[in-house]
């Protein structure tokens, strides 16, 4: 990395707290959504573990398996095939106030 000048040292710093504060912001969202639902634990741990104190990490990785695929005919779109998320990463998105349509867009 080519950190060279206190400009480039500034503006990777600036995008470091920008993703802090992306990632505090979706642990707050879901955490409060789950106070005002009532919901104690998600089983977000391998073998459907629960876990109490969701991180911005675990949502993140939960939803990397997910794949989208794009069928194009030239340069246009033609179709985008996203696929089937789990009851899980529905029940996420839900509390995070997203819709599931627009997963993979």
């Amino acid at each position: 990395m080519c950190l060279k000048s206190v400009h480039r040292i500034q503006v990777l710093l600036c995008v470091n707290l920008f993703a802090l504060l992306v990632e505090s912001l979706l642990e707050r969202q879901l955490r409060q959504a789950m106070q005002r639902q009532e919901i104690e634990a998600l089983p977000m741990y391998p073998e459907g573990r629960v876990c109490r104190w969701p991180t911005a990490r675990r949502v993140i990785d939960l939803f990397e398996p997910v794949q989208r695929h794009t069928l194009a005919q030239g340069k246009r779109r033609v179709e985008a095939l996203v696929a089937e998320l789990t009851r899980l990463q529905r029940k996420l998105l839900k509390l995070l106030g997203l819709s599931t349509k627009d997963c993979g867009r």
